[in-house]
């Protein structure tokens, strides 16, 4: 499993889930555990949003397929049924929140973030909450609630992960630190392997909301840093 924060590649993202994730919303892979692809970047297609710096994702339900001759999905009702009556990724996602509100566990949902063509994060594991539709302009939307896990261990493929939420770094500071970064180790150059590393360590009071604090490190200088931390 990737690291929190890790910046990885579309092909890599794929290659640990093992599908070929053509689309934002993936539901039970491996009846085991879903996924959601979200981004915050100006001019994307949905608008996903992530609060409480970072600890609540709040994200956007898909639109109908884009056919040739048919209408403009930003013009239709966000569809919860396919057009063979099937539950469409809208449907399945919400009827996993309402069963969580009567009472059965909450969805585990791992959470990847675009942050420019080719490149993403990994943003952790969540839990989905609640789910609604809205009304915008002229037509319903759905979105999905999603509380990042915090201080306790989840399983998944039998691997313990411990999510330290505090240390969630906003989508905007990661936009802001790899332009101002080039995408790259700022200690080697190395353009792999690449994470977003808090300069003052959250342990010792420094901040994930601000660029200043963070920087891209490879995972050979992350490693390092880690083990000179006293």
């Amino acid at each position: 499993m990737f690291e929190l924060g890790e910046v990885i590649s579309y092909r890599e993202m794929c290659s640990e889930e093992d599908a070929s994730l053509q689309h934002g919303m993936h539901h039970r892979l491996r009846n085991s555990y879903s996924v959601l692809l979200m981004s915050e970047r100006p001019g994307a297609p949905y608008n996903d949003e992530t609060r409480e710096n970072g600890k609540v994702l709040i994200y956007e339900g898909h639109d109908i397929p884009n056919w040739k001759n048919g209408p403009n999905p930003k013009d239709v009702d966000q569809p919860m049924f396919n057009q063979s009556g099937s539950l469409s990724r809208n449907g399945l996602f919400f009827q996993s929140a309402e069963a969580y509100k009567q009472g059965k566990p909450a969805e585990i949902v791992k959470v990847y973030e675009k942050i420019r063509p080719g490149i993403w994060t990994y943003n952790g594991l969540f839990r989905l909450v609640d789910a609604w539709l809205e009304k915008i302009d002229k037509r319903k939307v759905f979105k999905f609630k999603l509380d990042l896990i915090e201080n306790q261990l989840t399983n998944i493929h039998n691997q313990g992960v411990d999510l330290d939420h505090p240390r969630i770094i906003p989508s905007n500071v990661k936009r802001e630190v790899w332009k101002r970064d080039g995408g790259k180790c700022v200690l080697c150059g190395s353009e792999d392997n690449l994470h977003f590393d808090h300069i003052i360590p959250y342990s010792k009071g420094g901040t994930s909301l601000v660029a200043e604090n963070i920087q891209l490190l490879c995972a050979r200088h992350n490693l390092q840093k880690r083990d000179n931390i006293e």
